[in-house]
């Protein structure tokens, strides 16, 4: 929990000190005071709410009990939330949703987070799948279960092929003992 305590005082440091670069925005802003946004990302399962507090965002926790008329909902992928951002190139999407000056900043910040959540993502899937199979072997290294597998089929042949033999040979005994 500290880290996304963390992260969340970093964003809304990030946020509010892009809105000070646009006192129009802050102005503007102003207007939707005590509104909220809770934003779920369905994936790593994480939830926040931005909150308009004056002319400042507040980020923290989401209040799930409370279902304001003046909270938008908002629940997406990381990945859709990085496809609507690499959608238009101009960052048009995030221009007309949030103004030029936040907007534009969010949305190579969103692009950025994104790409880099995907680039860990990737490498941590690699190394655990890495971990699993070389240092626990809970995980069978690609190949290895087909080579056991034909291990046995071997196997099985060739106790086939000995059990007929030893049929062979037992029906042999038995007629020269008769």
């Amino acid at each position: 929990m500290p880290l996304r305590k963390l992260a969340g005082r970093a964003l809304e440091t990030a946020l509010n000190h892009t809105l000070s670069l646009d006192p129009d925005t802050q102005q503007k802003l102003a207007a939707l005071n005590g509104r909220r946004v809770l934003l779920h990302l369905r994936g790593p399962e994480l939830a926040l709410a931005v909150t308009v507090q004056g002319d400042r965002l507040k980020v923290g926790p989401p209040d799930e009990s409370e279902a304001a008329a003046s909270t938008l909902r908002v629940a997406a992928t990381p990945g859709s939330l990085l496809a609507m951002a690499l959608r238009r190139a101009d960052e048009e999407a995030f221009a007309r949703s949030f103004g030029d000056v936040l907007g534009v900043p969010l949305a190579r910040a969103a692009r950025k987070a994104l790409a880099h959540a995907k680039e860990t993502a990737s490498h941590l899937t690699e190394d655990g799948a890495a971990w699993l199979r070389d240092e626990s072997r809970l995980a069978l290294a690609p190949g290895e279960a087909e080579a056991f597998l034909d291990g046995v089929d071997s196997l099985r042949e060739r106790s086939d092929r000995l059990e007929a033999r030893l049929a062979r040979l037992a029906a042999r005994l038995k007629g020269t003992s008769a």
